[in-house]
């Protein structure tokens, strides 16, 4: 995995070569793929509309390295410390909208979110013994709606 890890520092920092901006850039080898951490003085472009830049990047960079490796490696690209953040966030808005249909009895929809983002939510209310999670729709739209358990 160290030839990989030297792969991947060298595509990433290729990347933002072309991209003419300036990066910290730290990858980790992780057990199962390689970790990319950024910092910058302008995270916001680097993360974009909840996180849509920051998942881009790192197709990418997946993409280019499955190129290079001839193999497929998981690789999970932050800035900062915004996947947690936005975990965080992601799980008190599930708590949060678990409480309401527990109070009123009706069902909530989440906005459409990734599959990543989805999973956080199903992960954050999967022992609620009063409400159920499923997603709903087909592409963009995806989304997650909490229901009272019947």
């Amino acid at each position: 995995m160290a030839d990989k890890t030297k792969t991947f520092e060298k595509i990433t920092n290729e990347l933002f070569s072309l991209l003419e901006t300036k990066v910290g850039l730290e990858i980790k080898k992780e057990e199962d793929g390689v970790a990319i951490q950024l910092t910058t003085d302008e995270p916001g472009i680097l993360i974009g509309y909840h996180g849509q830049a920051l998942q881009a990047l790192q197709l990418l960079i997946t993409m280019i390295g499955f190129k290079k490796n001839g193999e497929w490696t998981r690789v999970l690209v932050n800035v900062g410390d915004y996947r947690e953040k936005r975990e965080e966030s992601l799980t008190n808005m599930a708590k949060s909208l678990a409480q309401k249909v527990k109070f009123s009895g009706t069902s909530q929809s989440l906005p459409p979110m990734s599959s990543a983002e989805r999973r956080i939510i199903h992960l954050a209310l999967i022992d609620d013994q009063e409400v159920e999670t499923i997603s709903e729709s087909e592409g963009r739209d995806r989304h997650v709606v909490i229901k009272p358990k019947v």
